[in-house]
């Protein structure tokens, strides 16, 4: 039998990065704070990506095929805190944040350590969140620093 609280338990205990996902659909940008990523091939370089399927951004991804991920560093907590908020009740979360657009067309922040570009190459839809299989297709390096993790925020997501 499982116990609820002991899985809970040792699920918060899995090392997670924050990064800003950039997304895009036709004209129309948005972005998310994303915890579950990491890498998972070197050939071709792939990251998985698992995304809330009840997000504007989840539609997004699926009508574009792409994404970005903007990599935080440390003392970005604000940053990352303003994208946890759902685009339906703040609307344009990019408005006083320096971006650009980059390769496929996703934003970009520009405050941010560096970013990788993906084209999405698969999806695996189980549960509540959907697993993006992106290839990475680009990437640059804005300056070094220590990347913000989620257990240095005091915020909980998972369990």
């Amino acid at each position: 039998m499982l116990d609820e609280q002991a899985k809970k338990t040792m699920l918060l205990k899995i090392p997670h990065g924050l990064y800003i996902c950039g997304v895009k659909d036709g004209e129309e940008i948005n972005g998310f704070t994303v915890s579950w990523l990491m890498q998972a091939s070197f050939k071709p370089p792939l990251v998985v990506n698992c995304v809330n399927q009840n997000s504007i951004s989840h539609q997004m991804i699926k009508n574009s095929g792409v994404f970005a991920i903007s990599f935080l560093e440390e003392g970005q907590k604000e940053l990352a805190q303003k994208f946890f908020k759902r685009m339906r009740r703040v609307g344009n979360k990019f408005e006083d944040v320096e971006f650009y657009l980059g390769e496929t067309g996703c934003p970009i922040i520009s405050d941010s350590l560096g970013y990788i570009e993906c084209q999405v190459v698969d999806a695996v839809l189980k549960g509540d969140h959907t697993v993006f299989v992106g290839e990475v297709i680009a990437a640059g390096v804005h300056r070094e620093g220590k990347q913000l993790l989620l257990e240095t925020t005091g915020w909980q997501y998972g369990g």
